[in-house]
């Protein structure tokens, strides 16, 4: 049996993921992260970006995250997200639609805050649609 450790996904809202898993990939704010059983503990933080959890019988679950803390320890991951979404609980048209907004209010050269605002929403969409992106590869295989 492949040696595991516990991960525990939760945003503001809500817990998202709980279980065990062989292995974490995460984007951290040097690159990505590559997080296995008995890693170093850490913390650090993530950038917007995407969180791919291998479970023990191989399966892959993809996740999407704003942002967040990722905190390793000798036997269990956290992940204390901004926002997170599984990758299969995305809903696209919602998303385009909130990409597409964000996009005028920047060709509009909008106040600073909303401008602001944007480029963060817009950052947040762009994860989603490579979440989404990568989970139709991975049903192709």
């Amino acid at each position: 049996m492949a040696s595991t450790f516990r991960c525990d996904i939760v945003s503001a809202e809500e817990e998202i993921f709980r279980g065990d898993a062989t292995m974490l990939v995460a984007t951290g704010e040097m690159g990505e992260l590559g997080i296995a059983p008995k890693h170093a503990p850490l913390i650090t933080r993530l950038k917007p970006g995407k969180i791919v959890v291998t479970l023990p019988n191989g399966d892959q679950l993809d996740f999407a995250v704003t942002g967040g803390i990722l905190e390793v320890q000798p036997q269990v991951v956290t992940i204390l997200a901004d926002t997170a979404i599984r990758a299969q609980d995305i809903d696209e048209a919602a998303v385009r639609a909130a990409k597409e907004e964000a996009e005028r209010i920047l060709a509009r050269r909008a106040e600073p805050m909303e401008v602001a605002e944007a480029q963060a929403r817009l950052a947040e969409v762009t994860v989603q649609l490579q979440a989404l992106e990568r989970l139709r590869r991975n049903m192709k295989h």
